[in-house]
């Protein structure tokens, strides 16, 4: 597979907008990204025939008209949204189980959540409100690669990420996953509840947290 068969922004859009949106109509796409229909048909069978996208036929409600078309990512999209260092992750991992133990592996766990609970909070100070913490949070993680957005419900905020940029070694050690609730709890401050709603690892399309103030 050439890199040709993805050369151009509206290809990279399109895969984009698949992997935040999950399976998408391509007239969705074409209004969302300002592209014609004519032309996102033409780039999703390109992508198709390169292994980056597949389709699947959906009936209309109640059998009436013509089925569309539902497009999703195909493995062999996952170049384009990288697991960062995933083989020397994965290998470090398991030579530091065996060299010092899953105690020295949760001790350096742990020395990294520290780090990164210093970090998290040094771009909250100013932050005042959920909202402004939730933005700041949101944009933390973006830069760090986990293609994050952040959208309201009501009086609370999902923080959605659509990429897991160290999901193989997230695979290898578990306690990565559950240092980042333990990150965002103490970012945000005790005032705030955060809660996983889905799960990549679990089998989810996305990770997603529900960010809300607590109740008395």
């Amino acid at each position: 597979m050439s890199d040709n068969s993805l050369s151009g922004h509206s290809k990279r859009a399109i895969l984009d907008f698949l992997k935040r949106h999950g399976p998408s109509d391509a007239t969705v796409m074409a209004q969302s990204l300002e592209i014609s229909p004519m032309a996102t048909r033409q780039h999703l069978y390109a992508l198709e025939e390169s292994g980056f996208v597949n389709h699947a036929i959906q009936q209309k409600t109640g059998g009436r008209g013509r089925p569309s078309k539902l497009w999703t990512l195909a493995k062999g999209a996952n170049p384009h949204f990288p697991d960062t260092h995933a083989d020397l992750s994965v290998e470090l991992i398991g030579n530091i189980r065996e060299i010092f133990g899953e105690r020295g592996l949760d001790k350096l766990i742990g020395m990294r959540t520290e780090q990164q609970i210093a970090t998290y909070r040094l771009a909250m100070i100013g932050a005042t409100t959920l909202k402004e913490k939730a933005k700041r949070l949101t944009k933390l993680r973006s830069e760090a690669g986990y293609l994050a957005e952040l959208q309201k419900d009501g009086d609370k905020f999902v923080l959605v990420e659509n990429h897991c940029p160290v999901c193989r070694a997230a695979q290898a050690c578990a306690g990565l996953c559950r240092q980042e609730l333990e990150v965002f709890k103490a970012a945000l401050g005790p005032e705030v509840s955060v809660a996983r709603t889905d799960h990549i690892l679990a089998g989810a399309r996305r990770c997603a947290y529900l960010i809300q103030r607590k109740t008395a």
